[in-house]
């Protein structure tokens, strides 16, 4: 199981912001930019979540070597041959709802992810044995092109622990306040944005939103990653096109590289055969777990002790567990997953993970956190004699967290400054 923890983040830290070459498509001058059924409103309230908490993607974490990298080595690059290319992206593009055409910008990542992270494919494509049949179960059930599984690799490389720099979580990478308004919760002990089930259902409403917007999946996937709002003023600053291709140009820097990097991700797994690409064997699949509730908190490290079921595979299953303890809270049901085979084992020896528990609470020298949740925000007005660690101290939360919910790079204040705020207590 070690392969599922070793995934490197740094796999996907790619992307590539050159011109294109694709025809204009002009836009019908009868279409608005939102559907009837969706307001101006409802686009804001979307659009200011993400553009709120600058939401980025970890794929664009080393934008700057491979704009300098690839034209360094380009002559080294192991190549598909261009005509060849050119055939499977027409095939692809009969087959997918996604506008896929050949241009040089697409030709050059494919190679380079390729050339420079090839090793990291049998690991990732093990993962994807895992996640794909509930993503695509999920993507079916909203309709939504069974090929958006992909983004979760642009996204995370298919690590629902991931964290990029500014704070997004999961597989899906939600920032905190696009993941409340998709009904994710974030507590002392669960991020819901880290549960692949719960975050994956959140992804399809909220991509199914950015389709009822712009009705096109190109579209929708670059407004999934700087927000509707920017891809509405790109549309508006082409003249009236929509097509992503011509669009690219009027988007922001880092979205100009996400389609090519969600399309060259799509091409590899399609192709994985023709380019020597063999899985890693999957230590589990989904659909051999299940789930049971807990009736009391319980740690992994007791189940392990009492069932001998491995820590890190209950880490694997069940990521949105922050502490890896599962707490028992009335109203919310939370529940432990385990492999099918394991489940009768831990329901023949639950009264004695319970009493194990007993044991280690009495014996605890130091009381487990309190279950609190993350649900309020307030906007603090900075006062004369305000530092961070005062006010941290003040609605006990910690001074790191201001700053990155503010977006601080130091720890200045001034006088009638406003400060977004998650207070732990009031």
């Amino acid at each position: 199981m070690k392969y599922f923890f070793t995934l490197l983040i740094v796999f996907l830290s790619f992307s590539v912001v050159a011109q294109s070459e694709k025809d204009s498509i002009a836009i019908d001058s009868t279409k608005t930019i939102t559907k009837n059924f969706f307001s101006d409103k409802d686009l804001s309230t979307i659009d200011s979540l993400v553009l709120e908490t600058q939401y980025r993607s970890p794929l664009f974490s080393d934008l700057n070597y491979v704009i300098k990298g690839l034209e360094a080595k380009k002559k080294n690059t192991e190549k598909i041959p261009t005509n060849l290319l050119k055939q499977r992206l027409k095939y692809l593009d009969q087959t997918t709802p996604f506008f896929i055409e050949y241009n040089p910008i697409l030709e050059n990542v494919i190679n380079s992810y390729l050339k420079y992270r090839k090793k990291y494919y049998p690991k990732l494509m093990a993962r994807a044995a895992y996640y794909f049949p509930m993503f695509e179960k999920y993507l079916d059930e909203y309709d939504i092109p069974l090929e958006m599984k992909y983004l979760a690799i642009v996204e995370s490389a298919l690590n629902p622990r991931a964290r990029s720099r500014v704070g997004a979580r999961g597989l899906w990478q939600f920032m905190y306040l696009t993941g409340r308004q998709y009904k994710l919760t974030v507590s002392s002990y669960v991020d819901e944005r880290q549960d692949p089930i719960k975050a994956t259902k959140a992804a399809c409403k909220y991509l199914s939103d950015l389709y009822d917007i712009f009705g096109d999946w190109d579209l929708a996937l670059a407004a999934y990653n700087s927000g509707p709002g920017n891809v509405s003023k790109a549309i508006k600053r082409s003249g009236g096109y929509r097509n992503y291709w011509n669009l690219r140009q009027y988007l922001p820097r880092e979205t100009a590289g996400y389609v090519p990097a969600f399309y060259a991700t799509m091409y590899i797994f399609k192709y994985a055969k023709e380019h020597g690409l063999t899985p890693e064997k999957p230590g589990i699949f989904h659909f051999a777990t299940d789930t049971v509730r807990v009736k009391r908190t319980i740690s992994f490290d007791q189940i392990s002790e009492i069932t001998g079921i491995e820590t890190e595979m209950l880490e694997f299953l069940n990521p949105e567990y922050k502490l890896d303890i599962i707490p028992f809270v009335k109203g919310r049901n939370y529940a432990i997953r385990l492999p099918k085979n394991a489940t009768v084992t831990y329901l023949s020896k639950e009264k004695e993970i319970y009493a194990l528990a007993e044991t280690d609470d009495a014996k605890r020298e130091k009381p487990l956190p309190k279950y609190l949740e993350l649900n309020r925000r307030i906007r603090y007005k900075v006062k004369s004699g305000d530092y961070l660690g005062k006010i941290a101290r003040k609605y006990g939360v910690r001074v790191s967290q201001i700053k990155k919910w503010n977006r601080l790079r130091n720890a200045k204040l001034r006088i009638g400054q406003r400060l977004t705020i998650y207070p732990r207590r009031l």
